[in-house]
């Protein structure tokens, strides 16, 4: 798959089929669009290009956007956009005076000025353009004068899936990670590097990879304990996770910190990926170091089952 980051960088195809989104965490849903995509790509002997938008739009006009949690970020979109077989993947800046943009304009500098389309393959809701003017309808509207074929994923096949990137990212802030990954169709990840922190799992018995997440729109799931896949140094581990404040050892802020299960090396500095696979726990105090040894010994069993 080729990657463009501006519009400047995409020489136009001959023969272009389209479509485009935000596709946070490229869910099942997401899936079945850029499946329809190649289809009609395929069919017209075309070309498939997904464009797409960084920063997500949210990111820059939600009055909210400082509390907006993403599925994935850039280079995890691209890969997995990349992995379903695209051909190219356009990735336009967007700015508030991009967001100004109308929906005329968006049509004729980009889709045929600056790609070349020839298909546009669209779900029944998708808007675009300056207020979300630009949508279906308009599209078939002036279909003849655009001269861009379209193709509607309709109503009943979209709303039959019952997914959005907002239920996803719902159910991970409720710690239903199951469900979750079943909506998007494969486990959720995020990575970081490993740091330093107290190290007081060592001390116990139980040491754990504190994994800095870069990016603050990631979203982390809830407080709690998770069994978990780590992908470290080419190799699949098997862990368990706390995510939380560490309350019985008057920990500070909220951390990501891994046991690996049958695991020692020296890793900080390394990056790690997590696979959240099943909820535990939720996060608890205990009255001791002890008690807490106790049920981080029960947590490993439980997700060695899990796991296994």
């Amino acid at each position: 798959m080729k990657v463009y980051r501006e519009l400047s960088e995409f020489t136009p195809l001959k023969n272009a089929v389209v479509t485009s989104g935000t596709f946070d965490g490229v869910h099942i849903g997401h899936q079945k669009i850029i499946s329809r995509l190649l289809q009609a790509a395929k069919e017209t002997k075309g070309e498939s290009v997904v464009i797409t938008f960084w920063p997500h739009p949210r990111l820059v006009v939600s009055p909210d956007r400082e509390n907006l949690r993403l599925l994935s970020n850039l280079d995890e979109k691209v890969d997995l956009l990349a992995n379903l077989g695209v051909d190219h993947l356009l990735v336009l800046p967007f700015t508030r005076e991009f967001s100004e943009l109308s929906s005329e304009k968006y049509v004729e500098d980009i889709l045929i000025s600056g790609i070349g389309t020839e298909t546009l393959v669209i779900g029944y809701d998708h808007r675009f353009g300056k207020n979300r003017e630009g949508g279906f309808d308009y599209l078939k509207k002036n279909s003849e004068r655009f001269k861009i074929d379209i193709v509607e994923i309709p109503r009943q096949e979209i709303d039959s899936l019952t997914i959005s990137s907002t239920k996803i990212r719902k159910a991970l802030q409720n710690g239903e990670v199951k469900i979750a990954n079943e909506l998007l169709g494969r486990t959720y990840s995020f990575q970081g590097l490993v740091k330093k922190g107290r190290q007081l799992g060592r001390t116990i018995g139980f040491p754990t990879a504190n994994v800095n997440v870069s990016k603050k729109y990631k979203l982390i799931p809830a407080l709690g304990v998770y069994a978990v896949k780590v992908h470290l140094r080419g190799d699949i581990l098997k862990g368990v996770m706390n995510i939380g404040s560490r309350p019985t050892v008057e920990g500070t802020g909220i951390t990501q910190e891994v046991h690996i299960l049958d695991f020692d090396d020296d890793i900080y500095g390394e990056n790690l990926k997590v696979e959240t696979i099943d909820y535990i726990r939720p996060e608890l105090k205990f009255d001791g170091v002890n008690e807490l040894i106790a049920q981080i010994k029960r947590d490993c069993e439980a997700a060695r089952k899990i796991l296994s």
